[in-house]
């Protein structure tokens, strides 16, 4: 292919701007939910929208772990409060942990197989971390230790698997470390300062603009002119 933009994220992009009310529910951990619901009630759930009596929405999706920080944030709760709450476990939300170690094991297996290389996930995951730590020891009650950035939301799959996407990333490793530290750091301000929890999409399709003039200015110099053979 030779498409500019990452495909999925464009994807995720258009769909997240258009429904973003259900593309950012989340499945509750079952140990949070009031109630668990039966064969049945899943059926009539699916089919006719319609649940046991006493329950509520909640009790099957609610707010994504970066979304009820960004939201509580927004009322002026501080940030060691609002990671006491159950949905939190002891890096990120309940579960988003094992999630994201799975994602670092795949992306080991890429870097051992060379079918990607270092550069894009450290240089992402490393601004990434940096840029959260800065703000996290300059206000730690109002932003979150960079462990819980790394460890949340696409900030994993996002480094192995989608900025490393050999089609609209960039083709030299000076242009791959300043692709992927841009990304990590654009992610890192629609996370604290944008209006969705999560940047990762929207980091990647806006260093996808940059890359033509990245591989631009990092090419390798070439050696020799042109001119007649004698």
């Amino acid at each position: 292919g030779n498409n500019p933009f990452n495909p999925a994220m464009v994807g995720y992009a258009v769909l997240i701007i258009s429904f973003p009310q259900q593309i950012t529910k989340w499945l509750a951990p079952h140990g949070l939910v009031q109630a668990e619901l039966g064969f049945l009630n899943q059926m009539g759930y699916i089919f006719a929208g319609v649940l046991p009596l006493g329950l509520k929405l909640d009790a099957v999706t609610m707010a994504t772990p970066l979304d009820t920080l960004k939201t509580r944030l927004a009322l002026d709760e501080q940030v060691k409060q609002i990671l006491d709450l159950p949905i939190f476990g002891n890096l990120a939300g309940h579960g988003s942990e094992m999630v994201a170690l799975g994602f670092v094991a795949g992306g080991i297996y890429l870097l051992v197989s060379r079918i990607i290389t270092w550069h894009i996930p450290v240089a992402f995951l490393g601004t990434l971390f940096v840029t959260a730590g800065i703000f996290h020891l300059a206000d730690p009650a109002h932003y979150a230790a960079p462990l819980f950035h790394l460890f949340s939301g696409a900030a994993m799959i996002g480094a192995f698997f989608i900025l490393t996407d050999p089609v609209s990333s960039p083709t030299t490793h000076k242009g791959k470390l300043i692709f992927a530290a841009g990304a990590g750091l654009l992610t890192f301000l629609i996370r604290a300062f944008g209006g969705f929890p999560d940047g990762v999409a929207f980091a990647t399709l806006l260093m996808n603009i940059c890359v033509p003039l990245i591989d631009a200015y990092t090419q390798p110099p070439v050696f020799g002119r042109k001119g007649r053979r004698s």
